[in-house]
């Protein structure tokens, strides 16, 4: 964690040099604090809160220029919206236990009316120990709406290790690129995943073996580190109180280990279920969203 501290009259937004596009970061009484090391070092911008620093386009906009979204279009404003209500709709295909090759089932979240977009980025969201798809189902739409295919899933068994969870990880995408709904809307070769505790584990194993994989966004990650050097792309988010996977044992350990473009959220008094169940789903799905557009590329 950060020593120094962020002011309560400013917020750290992520660097215009690291992601090219604009972001709203989030006031000090919310996060303890915002860390980001891309291969190459780059400053951090605090801007007050009062500032206007953000372009703000609105979503009828959107639609009379492109229905594909843009750099500039991810502006704080628009990331605050909740649920599914970025720029595309959405909607859901449920995929049975049963007709899941490789995991415990999960739900396919789409958008309906990117089809000027060409292909998309394609995103598997796995669990963590004894939990189930409902504890990470909120970022399905978010990011659906946003321009992605996502698929969130259940485990084979909620006690599957974190190696077993890439694995899982891995066959929910093979899924989605060879569903008959939206496998012809996947670039197979820009795809991404998130995973909390041992599913966060999961998706720093799998990064490290499936090359397609662009960016990853591990929650609060649980993991014994005996895993291949990991340089993708990595939205790290931890909980300041965490006593399962406590950030000096797993989520400092990985950030400080990551070779690669890196960033890291540290929710203030947070424990380890900081980022499950919706309880941040808009103070995350803001550097969230935006980390996996300028990784992945959706549009």
């Amino acid at each position: 964690m950060l020593k120094n501290t962020v002011s309560p009259r400013l917020i750290t937004a992520i660097s215009a040099l690291l992601f090219s596009i604009n972001v709203s970061a989030v006031t000090s009484n919310e996060v303890t604090q915002i860390k980001v090391l891309p291969k190459k070092a780059l400053p951090i911008k605090e801007l007050s809160t009062k500032d206007s620093a953000f372009k703000v386009l609105t979503k009828s906009s959107v639609a009379t220029t492109s229905n594909c979204i843009t750099d500039s279009v991810i502006t704080a404003t628009e990331l605050s919206d909740t649920r599914d209500n970025g720029p595309f709709s959405v909607a859901r295909k449920h995929v049975p236990r049963q007709l899941a090759n490789g995991f415990g089932g999960g739900t396919i979240h789409y958008p309906t009316n990117a089809g000027g977009c060409g292909l998309l980025g394609g995103i598997a969201v796995i669990p963590g120990y004894v939990s189930y798809e409902a504890s990470i189902k909120w970022w399905g739409p978010r990011l659906a709406s946003w321009g992605f295919v996502v698929i969130t899933i259940n485990t084979n068994s909620i006690y599957d290790d974190p190696d077993n969870r890439a694995t899982q990880l891995s066959a929910a995408l093979d899924h989605i690129i060879d569903d008959s709904t939206v496998g012809n809307q996947i670039d197979s070769q820009r795809l991404g995943a998130i995973g909390w505790s041992m599913g966060g584990g999961g998706a720093l194993r799998l990064a490290t073996e499936r090359s397609a994989v662009r960016a990853i966004i591990p929650q609060t990650p649980y993991h014994n580190k005996d895993y291949a050097d990991m340089d993708t792309p990595a939205l790290f988010i931890s909980c300041q109180n965490d006593r399962i996977a406590s950030n000096k044992k797993h989520s400092d350990v990985f950030y400080s280990h990551a070779s690669g473009p890196k960033m890291k959220i540290e929710i203030k008094n947070g424990s380890h279920f900081c980022p499950s169940y919706r309880f941040n789903e808009i103070l995350l799905s803001k550097p969230g969203i935006a980390f996996m557009h300028r990784y992945i590329r959706a549009c």
